[in-house]
C-alpha cells in the first residue's frame, strides 16, 4: 500500500468521530500551524444548492484573469485531491502526505474530525503556495461549519432550501439562521436567495453585524443551449453582457454566473483585484479547465449517451430535471442511488417526467440508502425498476438498456457519480469504508 493511499485511509478513519459543529477543533489545528488562514485573501460561499457551481465560476473567472486562484470545495467526486485545487489543479499527492505529516500528532491530540483535518490541510497549501486568493466552500451550515474562520473580502450565500434538517432546523427561517453565520462584521454579503423568509434573516444580521447585503437581480435571455453550455445575453444590477458563452449546461446555471460576476463586480468596485470583462467572458467559457469542475450536466460517454450530474437533494433533482426537459433529454435510463438522510421519496418523484427505467445501486460506503428502498419507490410512482449489486454494474446494465438515441443519466449522490466516472475513467476509487 503507497503512501497517498495509507494518507486517504486515515483522513478516512476519522469519519467515525462523525460531524463536530462548532470551531474549537479547527481553530486549535490553526492556532498550531501559525493561523494559515488569515495568509491570504479569501472569498466565503454558503447555501444549500449551486454554492459548489458559484464557488467554481468565481474561481475560473480569477484565474482567467491571471491571479493564482486557490478553490476548496466538498465532497468529491472521484479523487480526495479534487476538494484543494489550484488554478484549477487538484493538489498533488504528495503534498496531501506531506501536509498529513504535520497534521497527524495535532489531529490526535485535538481529536480533530476528518472535515476540520482536511480544511487545515487546505488553508496551509494555500498559505504555503501563496495564492492570491482562495474561494472556499462550506462544508455543511455555516455559522458552526469549521470554514467559518475565515475573514473573506465578500460572503456569498447561493439560496436556502430544506435540507439536512435534523442538523440545520426544520424551517428555511432556522436554515437561514445557520447559513447566514457566514456574514461578518463590516464585511459585504452577496446572495441569489429570492424568499422573503430567508431574506429577513439575512438582513437583520448583515444589519446587526453593519455588513452591506447585496440581493443580486438579474434578467437573462437564452440564445442556444446545449448540453455542452449555453449562449445569452445577461443583465446583473446596471452590468450588461451580450453573448456571453458558459460551458455548463442548464439553465439554472446562469443563476449561479450572475452570482458570481455579481461577486466579481464588487471585488471590482472596491479596487481589490482588477478583473476585465474578457476574463468573465473567458472564465464562463472554460469553467473546466479553470476550476477543475465535474458532473455538472456533464457529458462522460458518449455511446450511448451518458450524463452525470451530482443532483444530490430535492430541489437540485428540479433543477436537473428541468434543464433536461428545455434541452429536450426525456426518457433517460437512470442510474441512482442516495444517501440514507436524503428525501428519495421526494427526488423519485420530481425525476419521474423524464425517466423512462431506473436502475438503482448503493454506493460502497455504509451511508448509502438499500437499493430495495430505491426500487420499491420507482415501482410506487410507475418506472420499471432494476437493482445492481454495485456502481459499476449498474453503469453496464444501464448502458445495456439504452436503445439508440436514448441517454442515460446517473445522478443521486456524489458517492455513486464518483463510483461511475471512475469505472469509466479506468481510474481507482477510494470509497469512506475502505
Amino acid at each position: 500500500m503507497n503512501s497517498y493511499v495509507r494518507t486517504i485511509k486515515f483522513l478516512y478513519s476519522l469519519q467515525v468521530r462523525g460531524m463536530k459543529f462548532g470551531l474549537r477543533g479547527i481553530r486549535a489545528l490553526l492556532r498550531a500551524l501559525g493561523h494559515p488562514e488569515h495568509q491570504f485573501p479569501s472569498l466565503h460561499i454558503a447555501g444549500t444548492n449551486g454554492k459548489g457551481s458559484t464557488a467554481a465560476l468565481i474561481a475560473s473567472i480569477l484565474t482567467a484573469a491571471g491571479y493564482k486562484t486557490g478553490l476548496y470545495t466538498s465532497p468529491h467526486v472521484i479523487d480526495f485531491t479534487e476538494r484543494i485545487r489550484i488554478n484549477g489543479k487538484p493538489i498533488a499527492r504528495r503534498d496531501v502526505v506531506r501536509h498529513l505529516r504535520v497534521l497527524r500528532p495535532l489531529v490526535q491530540r485535538h481529536r480533530t474530525t476528518f472535515f476540520e483535518t482536511v480544511t487545515a490541510m487546505a488553508f496551509r497549501h494555500f498559505a504555503e503556495q501563496k495564492v492570491d486568493i482562495a474561494v472556499i466552500e462550506t462544508g455543511l451550515g455555516g455559522r458552526l461549519d469549521a470554514t467559518n474562520v475565515l475573514k473573506p473580502l465578500v460572503s456569498v450565500i447561493t439560496n436556502i432550501g430544506l435540507e439536512h434538517t435534523e442538523i440545520l432546523g426544520r424551517t428555511i427561517p432556522s436554515i437561514a439562521f445557520e447559513k447566514a453565520g457566514i456574514i461578518k462584521p463590516f464585511t459585504p454579503c452577496v446572495t441569489g436567495e429570492r424568499s422573503a423568509e430567508a431574506l429577513q434573516v439575512f438582513r437583520t444580521i448583515a444589519r446587526k453585524r453593519k455588513a452591506p447585503l447585496i440581493v443580486v437581480r438579474s434578467w437573462s435571455t437564452i440564445k442556444r443551449s446545449s448540453i455542452h453550455g449555453t449562449r445569452f445575453d445577461l443583465r446583473v444590477g446596471k452590468m450588461a453582457y451580450r453573448n456571453l458563452l458558459l460551458s455548463l449546461a442548464g439553465d439554472h446555471q446562469i443563476g449561479n454566473a450572475a452570482l458570481a460576476i455579481a461577486t466579481i463586480n464588487l471585488l471590482n468596485r472596491h479596487n481589490q483585484f482588477s478583473l476585465s470583462e474578457n476574463a468573465v467572458r473567458e472564465g464562463l467559457k472554460d469553467v473546466a479547465r479553470y476550476s477543475g469542475i465535474q458532473a455538472r450536466l456533464s457529458v462522460v460517454h458518449t455511446k450511448p449517451l451518458m450524463i452525470a450530474d451530482v443532483a444530490h437533494n430535492p430541489d437540485a433533482i428540479s433543477a436537473l430535471v428541468t434543464s433536461l426537459q428545455n434541452l429536450r433529454i426525456r426518457n433517460v435510463v437512470l442510474l441512482f442511488g442516495v444517501s440514507r438522510d436524503k428525501d428519495y421519496l421526494t427526488m423519485v418523484d420530481r425525476l419521474k417526467p423524464i425517466v423512462d427505467r431506473a436502475v438503482v445501486v448503493a454506493a460502497h460506503t455504509e451511508r448509502a440508502r438499500p437499493e430495495n428502498d430505491l426500487k420499491q419507490a420507482f415501482v410506487r410512482v410507475g418506472i420499471p425498476a432494476d437493482t445492481e449489486r454495485n456502481v459499476r454494474k449498474g453503469v453496464i446494465r444501464a448502458g445495456a438498456l439504452a436503445q439508440k438515441g436514448q441517454a442515460v443519466l446517473i445522478t443521486g449522490s456524489h458517492f455513486v457519480v464518483g463510483e461511475a466516472l471512475a469505472f469509466l475513467h479506468r481510474k481507482k476509487y477510494l470509497t469512506i469504508n475502505q
